[in-house]
């Protein structure tokens, strides 16, 4: 049976995780865009949030220094797929192949920086509830969840969000109306990429290190975010849908983490990439509701 530490590590990680599936649902399901750059802007927010504590630098500014990078890196991938005619798939691939070699740089050639004793944003005290200590990551990640579900919601709700909402149902149209469509892609990948890198930073500073690995397996648990949480909470509403990322990975965590400490599944922590596969091809099987 799952204990309360390891229930609590699965809220924590699905939390960050939600961050990721916002970045996500910003380029498969807002621009229309299925970009695969995620597993390296993921590390490079890490990397760069790991390497600025590691020199002194304040933790938040760490934070905005890697969503910039993460920024970076979407508008190459951005760049190359509206501008040098490769295509969106294939930009993704280029530019995380690329990524290791830059994320590498960034880290000085380690390839793990340990952030021990280095101050970061989560404080490492605790505090009680109905007779359970709790840490205070918890408060900080569903604060910062929060705000960027209001930010975000009021970012595509305002003429530049039309856009880039429009430019995934109709491209044709978009352009046909004037909307710099090449622009508009740039800037929703750069975009979903911040995000992205945002949740690399986070992990960073939360689990006290910065590794060149962590990018391992980040699209599938940014998109098992979206499309769980699209089954969960199936309505228009565009904070629904945003905030839907956060519920999404929360439940693929948690439901993941379950499953890996079930006696009679004698499953092993190695078997964690066929239990998520196996949970995704489910829920992706079951019978949707009809958008509300």
């Amino acid at each position: 049976m799952i204990s309360f530490g390891e229930l609590e590590m699965s809220l924590i990680l699905g939390l960050i995780y939600g961050i990721v599936g916002m970045g996500i649902y910003l380029t498969f399901r807002v621009i229309d865009f299925p970009d695969l750059t995620c597993d390296g802007s993921f590390v490079l927010g890490a990397a760069i949030s790991s390497i600025l504590i590691k020199y002194g630098y304040n933790p938040y500014f760490a934070l905005l220094i890697a969503i910039m990078g993460g920024m970076a890196a979407g508008s190459v991938t951005g760049v190359l797929n509206c501008y040098f005619k490769v295509t969106d798939l294939l930009a993704g691939i280029l530019v995380a192949f690329m990524l290791y070699s830059v994320n590498i740089h960034v880290m000085g050639g380690i390839p793990n920086i340990s952030l021990m004793g280095a101050k970061t944003i989560f404080p490492s005290s605790y505090f009680e509830l109905f007779g359970y200590s709790f840490s205070y990551s918890l408060i900080y990640l569903a604060i910062i969840s929060i705000v960027l579900v209001a930010v975000f919601t009021w970012v595509l709700s305002t003429n530049l969000g039309l856009s880039l909402r429009a430019i995934g149902q109709n491209k044709r149209l978009c352009l046909n109306g004037g909307v710099n469509v090449k622009w508009m892609i740039i800037l929703g990948v750069a975009l979903g990429n911040g995000l992205i890198a945002l949740g690399g930073a986070l992990f960073s500073q939360q689990q006290g290190f910065g590794d060149l690995t962590s990018g391992i397996g980040t699209i599938i648990a940014g998109f098992a975010a979206v499309i769980i949480g699209e089954k969960v909470l199936p309505f228009r509403s565009i904070w629904v849908k945003l905030l839907s990322c956060i519920i999404g990975s929360i439940v693929y965590r948690v439901v993941t983490s379950i499953a890996l400490n079930t006696e009679f599944l004698s499953l092993q922590t190695s078997d964690f990439n066929l239990i998520a596969g196996v949970l995704i091809i489910v829920i992706m099987a079951l019978p949707g509701r009809k958008n509300a």
